[in-house]
């Protein structure tokens, strides 16, 4: 694999207790990327990728893409910091997999200009920003299948909130060898301050993803929460049906309320979803063990 070997970095090797926990690595390299924002201009620069494998399970390793959220301001974006999702990041390590979680431009330790706007709140254009980082896990995935050690043919991406849009975005492109995708309170355009569970554009956020139903062609699970501030519980449903509708292959889950918000539920509850991504895993073929 291609790598700066300044940037290439084993941050954690050491026995974690317990039979399930054995050794944990993570690594991070920068990757250059290039992609095209909704006003059509081009922009090229490197982003940060943290990867997590467990060392004492057998390689090669299939891949999981795990993409970030999106936060309602500039601020919240840089501070991002780097993507890594720990907790979750170990669990799927532990059964198995090579966790890979770019840092998109315009977030974080990779920096950049705001590549995923998708304008104004009456006016939202949302394919090309979720296009935009699609394109990004696509030519990280290019990169990651250069590895010895993992397979070519069993990719999984997820993400959470923005970053589980990006996930469906990425099932309607089909890449070569993704098997599934797992989409955790996927959307956009959500303030749950300024407008809760009422996000900008949501008719538009209806009409992609049913767009997306036309071409993605790998089995989905869609995992929601009744009380998610971003989204409310309805509008969801909507456009899950509207992709379903249109061809696309899912099923949908909706957990009941948990915390203040439920929109993150994918950080703050693992023991809720686990079991449930663990049999949507286990159905497409993977060895997940509780």
């Amino acid at each position: 694999m291609r790598v700066r070997r300044p940037l290439l970095i084993a941050m954690l090797a050491a026995a974690l207790s317990g039979a399930a926990h054995a050794k944990l690595v993570e690594q991070q390299f920068d990757l250059p990327v290039h992609v095209t924002n909704a006003w059509g201009k081009a922009v090229a620069q490197p982003i940060r990728v943290t990867v997590f494998f467990n060392d004492e399970t057998p390689a090669p390793h299939p891949v999981l893409i795990l993409n970030h959220g999106r936060a309602v301001d500039a601020e919240g974006r840089a501070a991002l910091g780097r993507a890594r999702y720990s907790d979750a990041s170990r669990w799927f390590a532990d059964r198995g997999f090579l966790v890979a979680l770019p840092t998109r431009i315009g977030y974080g330790v990779s920096g950049g200009e705001d590549v995923e706007d998708s304008g104004n709140c009456n006016n939202r254009m949302y394919p090309p920003a979720y296009r935009a980082a699609a394109d990004q896990s696509v030519q990280l995935l290019a990169e990651l299948l250069k590895r010895d050690d993992v397979l070519k043919d069993r990719t999984v991406v997820l993400g959470q909130s923005f970053g589980g849009a990006t996930a469906v975005t990425l099932a309607s492109l089909n890449p070569s060898g993704v098997v599934a995708a797992i989409n955790f309170a996927g959307g956009g355009g959500g303030d749950p301050k300024a407008h809760p569970e009422q996000p900008c554009g949501p008719a538009q956020l209806r009409r992609m993803f049913a767009s997306y139903g036309e071409t993605a062609r790998v089995p989905m699970l869609w995992a929601y929460t009744e009380n998610d501030r971003f989204f409310g519980p309805t509008l969801p449903r909507e456009w899950f049906q509207a992709f379903q509708a249109a061809g696309g292959r899912g099923e949908f889950k909706q957990f009941p309320p948990h915390g203040e918000d439920g929109h993150s539920l994918f950080s703050r509850f693992p023991q809720v979803w686990q079991p449930v991504v663990a049999d949507f895993l286990r159905r497409q073929g993977f060895d997940i063990k509780d």
